[in-house]
This record gives C-alpha cells, structure tokens and sequence, in this order.
C-alpha cells in the first residue's frame, strides 16, 4: 500500500468516526460539532553531523462541542474508541448544562458552511526515509560550519515533517476533510571573533520536500548571517529611517491582524476600533487574502467552524475593507463570519515593489532591521517597542551589524509612513510581503 493510499484509508476511517459521532446528537441539542485532527511526523536534530536526536510523532485529537439552551459545553479527547466518544458527547452536553447563557453562541450559518471544499494541493507525502533525513539536516549544519573558522560551534541541523488529517462535521450534515503536508530544514550556528560570540540560523520550509532548498544554500546561509552579525556596535538614541526586512515585516502585519480581529473590535480592545473604511496604510498599497493558494503555507479550504475561506480584500488603496470574524465575533457585532475562526491566510501584497538594493539606496542613511526580540505592541493604543539588532546603512550601503538597541513607535503612523516595499517576497509565512521601508522611527540605543 502507497503512502497515499494509506492517507486515503485512514481519511475514510477518520470521517466515519465523525459521522457516527454526529448521530449521537440528540434533538434537544441547539446543534453539535465534531473535529478530528491526526498528525504524524518525525523531527532530527544533528550534532556536528552525528544524531542527537530523533523523535517520531502519531498523534490523534478529538473535540466535541455541544450547544443547548444556547449554552456551550466542549470536550477534547485521544480516545478515539466507540466508548471513550460516547463518554465526550455525555460530558459535553453535561458542561453545557452549567455554563452561562450566551445567544450568540451556536454552529455556523448553514449557507456559510464549506459542503463542498476543493482540493488546494496541499499533501505530497514522502516515503519514510530516516537515514535521508538524517543526511539532509547533516549537510545543512556541516555547510554551515566548514564555511569560515570563525564558526565555532553548532546549536544543530534540523529537519521536521508533518503529515496532517483535518476532519470537521456538524448537524447541518457537513463532513468534510482535507489533508496536508509539511517540511523544514534548517541550520543552526555560532560565530566568534575578537571574543564576541553571535548566533544566527537559516531555513527553508514547503508542502513538498522537493521544493525545499538544497541543504548546502542552507548551510552557506546561515553561516554568512551569522558571520555578518560579529562586532556589533551601539547606536547612540536618534530618530530614523528604518528598513524592517521582509522576514521581520511580516510582524508588522500579524499586528494589523490582530487589531481588525473580530474579539478585538467587539470587546473594543483595538486602537483600530472605528477604523473600517478609513485609511490605514498608503494609498498604493493593498492587501487580499487568498485562502485557496494551491501548496500555500496558508491555505484552508474552511476554517475550524467549517465556514468556507474564501479570497477577500483586507485592505484597498490603503483603506480597510474587512474585519476577520468568527461565527460569535460576527453575530456580537451583527454581521456574517468571514471565516476566520482560527486566523489568517495567505496575504498578498499589491502595490509597487523595488528591489532591496533599490531600498537600501532610497533609504540612504538609516537601520535595517533584521532581528526582533520581545513583544512590545500595546493593543489598545497601537504604541510599538521592541528591542532589535540589524545593520547600519550609509549611502545606500552597510557599514556594521548593530545590536542591543530599541526602536519605538505607532503602529497607525509606522503604516502610514510606509514609503516603499521589497519585491524579496517572505514566502515562508502565511504574510506574504516584501522588506519594508518607514520614513522615521525612534531608535535607543546608548
């Protein structure tokens, strides 16, 4: 039996253990859904070379939620056994007996449901090979480490997988499921010279292991970052610009997410309250979410309500378009789900991009920022401080690596300030954007 035939089998046992759940449901119930998550996968950590450590994974996870009264109760089990489930949905609806009242509570609108969700091309299983696994995370560490003598140790090579089944149904008669895949690869290393001693990585992750990159760019990735951040230097406290490269941009949306949450808007908790169809970004800059990527890192044909993802625009021309609402968020604020009950998708950048050394010249004297530490963004007011370490530009070029500085300010005037974004598209995320270009920010140093 292949690989995938297997994967098939097991969907096909997977999905009867949700219906058969699902006839449990009794007629004073509200409504009852069911989630079924399988995952399988192995992760190795090298050692100059050798084997740390391997550890295989065949993990299952059930979750029964019942509505009564408008009451909730939910129940989350391993036991996948005809017992053990009869046991959950008993338990469920006993919780939900106790808990408080909440008319927004309930399923998903029918005629928002996913019944028929398309195949996104998400699983390409691979035959289980340890020995090559063991190989790959090897040549991407020892390639980092034979690359210059100034690597002096190792904090590993990594390779994981994952093989996933999602399974979802409720009693508006949906069952539907899909499959997927995932793989990384990376390297870990430390550099010293002079005695400063600095650490930094590189990795590559896709749906297909085919896809990933060869072990040895890997390896010479991380060495050279790693190598660039020696000597660094402290800045004295200045205002400005600053470029965020693209793998640290990405924090800067996951903020935008946050913020136009659907929690966020109807518990009034968000800096972006009264921000729908008001500009937020610059005007040539827009946002889509496009859930349905075929291999997309962030795809999902529905989300963990059954609710179908569908493409959207989150932000046109600069102005929002779109809270991300769940079933509940939605119903509080007396509008549709959008089906974002578990987070965001694929979100691609529109809008003029430049190359990145096109930026660093536009920038001309200022910080790239390539390393973030903390979480200093304050919800309720937008005000953003984070410590951060990255590199020095002069006329359009490097100088030295800077470390141990802060860099502060307004997430409403950082997006408004926005001048330019890379076309060296972070394609590693669910945020798929370029390195970013702000006209200022405060920056302490010493």
């Amino acid at each position: 039996m292949t690989e995938k035939d297997n994967i098939a089998e097991q969907r096909y046992i997977l999905e009867k253990i949700v219906r058969n759940t699902l006839q449990l449901a009794q007629p004073n119930y509200d409504g009852m859904e069911v989630t079924l998550l399988k995952m399988s996968g192995i992760s190795i950590r090298t050692n100059y070379g050798s084997i740390e450590n391997i550890t295989f994974n065949n993990d299952s996870a059930f979750y029964v939620t019942i509505y009564h009264n408008h009451c909730m109760g939910t129940v989350s089990s391993t036991d996948l056994h005809p017992e053990a489930i009869q046991q959950a949905v008993r338990s469920a609806f006993n919780i939900a007996q106790y808990t408080s009242q909440d008319l927004y509570r309930g399923l998903a609108d029918r005629e928002l449901l996913a019944f028929n969700s398309p195949d996104l091309d998400l699983y390409h299983p691979t035959a289980l090979d340890t020995d090559h696994f063991i190989n790959l995370a090897s040549r991407a560490e020892m390639a980092a480490l034979q690359l210059d003598q100034r690597i002096i140790n190792t904090e590993g090579g990594h390779f994981d997988s994952r093989i996933g089944i999602k399974v979802f149904g409720n009693t508006h008669d949906m069952v539907q499921s899909y499959c997927s895949s995932w793989y990384s690869l990376a390297s870990y290393v430390i550099a010293e010279q002079n005695g400063s001693m600095e650490q930094d990585c590189a990795y590559t992750v896709s749906r297909e292991i085919e896809d990933l990159k060869l072990p040895e760019d890997i390896g010479k990735e991380c060495a050279l970052r790693t190598l660039s951040r020696l000597a660094p230097r402290r800045l004295s406290t200045i205002k400005s610009p600053v470029i965020f490269s693209s793998e640290v941009a990405t924090g800067l949306f996951s903020s935008l997410a946050i913020a136009i949450s659907g929690r966020q808007i109807y518990r009034k908790s968000t800096f972006l309250l009264n921000s729908m169809g008001q500009q937020i970004l610059p005007e040539w800059l827009s946002i889509e979410e496009h859930p349905h990527l075929l291999k997309g890192l962030g795809s999902s044909p529905f989300d963990s309500e059954g609710v179908r993802t569908k493409r959207c625009e989150i932000v046109k021309d600069g102005v929002l378009q779109s809270w991300l609402l769940s079933s509940y968020s939605a119903r509080r604020l007396g509008l549709q789900s959008t089906g974002h009950s578990d987070g965001i998708y694929n979100w691609v950048f529109l809008g003029h991009k430049i190359n990145f050394n096109d930026m660093l010249e536009k920038m001309g004297t200022g910080l790239l920022v390539n390393q973030l530490m903390g979480q200093g963004v304050n919800e309720m007011t937008g005000d953003y401080s984070r410590g951060a370490s990255g590199f020095w530009i002069e006329n359009g070029i490097v100088q030295y690596p800077v470390s141990k500085i802060t860099i502060a300010g307004n997430l409403k005037d950082m997006w408004r300030n926005i001048i330019s974004m890379g076309n060296d598209i972070e394609k590693r995320s669910n945020i798929q954007c370029g390195s970013v270009l702000l006209s200022r920010m405060q920056v302490s140093g010493e």
